[in-house]
């Protein structure tokens, strides 16, 4: 029998193949679509709605697969995806309708793999410790984004901006990761998940998934295209900042979620409500405070800060776990958090396309900070730390 250590190393892998792949997209996406694609900031909103419709209808095709595969197998499956996405942008996509279309397989294989990796992270934790095993992956992803932003960052640096060799590295990464994920055994001979779960018990959960759905799409649509449609930013320093970013990350990921586990969700989920403020003002008035260099060396501290606070999206998780009222609850209520953002966040780039066009990028981001005031109050409802452990919520 294949002990729970090898299946931790394993996962653990296959996660850090994942997170080459995925930095990789989102290091070069926005130059891609800018210098291959010449696409507007307005073009570049409408672009989020069908790249974050599979995640409206993840959902429903996590339903559907929960029925036939485990969560280990929904991963490898996501890999693949994930692959052909890679190698279609990189070689099969002249127009912007074979952009669209590859741009999409990419984003379900994505979305597939976020509804399983808690749950997968979550079997292999120990009691009280959920946060801290969360925490691990995501430092293990972040060490994978390390490898693979490095390798684009020198690449670009000798080879110019090749996008078809950079993408080719990125489905090779997914390949290898859908290979270790297939190997998996954890969950095998579990309860199966449910289809559908949609509870007023965990309405909190649904209202946090919104509110991280709204400032992911905000920060991922518009916080690199301020840096390279404003700025000028080049596709190598995206990448040093991403990989900046991600070295942190190997470090405070883990740590991140020890103090999950110490403070509890709701103080760390309110607090990184109040961080995204900040970060939201710098980059709405960093160039009225400060000048020269400078406002470049605030956004580029308010870009990589923002990609550090993306690893308390574990706290989610994690609560999520502590108010379940049945373990197989679990993976279809985060498919259903994650349909729920996406309804409310698909068309939010579409809107702040429009806004940037029409009264300046900074209204952008004064729109991300006054969600973020409202996320902050929704966070305050969430059980202390105490109640969560005493009492059935």
């Amino acid at each position: 029998m294949v002990s729970q250590r090898t299946e931790l190393k394993r996962a653990l892998i296959a996660t850090l193949f994942f997170g080459a792949a995925s930095g990789i997209f989102v290091a070069t996406l926005n130059n891609y679509l800018a210098e291959v694609h010449n696409l507007s900031a307005e073009a570049r909103g409408w672009l989020e709605l069908p790249r974050e419709l599979p995640g409206f209808l993840i959902l429903f095709v996590a339903g559907a697969m929960l029925t036939v595969f485990r969560e280990t197998q929904m991963a490898a499956a996501a890999m693949l995806l994930t692959a052909v996405g890679a190698v279609g942008l990189g070689f099969l996509a002249p127009t912007h309708a074979a952009l669209v279309i590859f741009i999409v397989i990419w984003s379900l294989g994505d979305h597939i793999i976020f509804a399983v990796e808690g749950p997968i992270g979550l079997k292999l934790a120990d009691g009280g410790k959920e946060g801290r095993r969360l925490g691990q992956f995501g430092g293990a992803r972040n060490l994978g984004t390390i490898v693979g932003v490095g390798c684009i960052f020198v690449l670009a640096r000798f080879l110019g901006d090749r996008f078809e060799i950079f993408y080719a590295i990125a489905a090779a990464s997914a390949l290898m990761a859908g290979v270790m994920y297939a190997g998996l055994k954890t969950g095998k001979g579990d309860t199966p998940s449910r289809r559908i779960v949609l509870k007023k018990r965990y309405h909190l959960f649904y209202a946090i998934s919104a509110l991280f759905g709204i400032r992911k799409q905000i920060f991922l649509a518009f916080g690199a295209w301020v840096l390279v449609e404003i700025h000028g930013v080049s596709v190598s320093t995206i990448a040093l900042l991403y990989f900046t970013a991600a070295t942190l990350g190997v470090v405070l990921r883990p740590l991140l979620g020890e103090v999950v586990d110490w403070l509890g969700e709701r103080t760390v989920l309110a607090v990184d409500e109040l961080l995204l403020l900040g970060i939201c003002l710098t980059y709405a008035f960093a160039g009225d405070v400060l000048q020269g260099s400078w406002v470049l060396y605030a956004l580029y501290a308010a870009y990589i800060f923002d990609m550090v606070l993306f690893a308390l999206r574990v706290a989610r998780t994690t609560y999520l776990k502590k108010i379940a009222e049945d373990p197989s609850d679990i993976t279809p209520t985060i498919s259903m958090g994650i349909t729920i953002d996406h309804a409310v966040a698909m068309t939010l780039p579409i809107l702040s396309g429009y806004i940037w066009e029409a009264y300046g990028f900074r209204w952008v981001f004064i729109l991300a900070g006054t969600i973020a005031l409202v996320g902050f109050f929704v966070c305050l409802r969430i059980p202390s730390k105490k109640t969560l452990e005493r009492s059935d919520v």
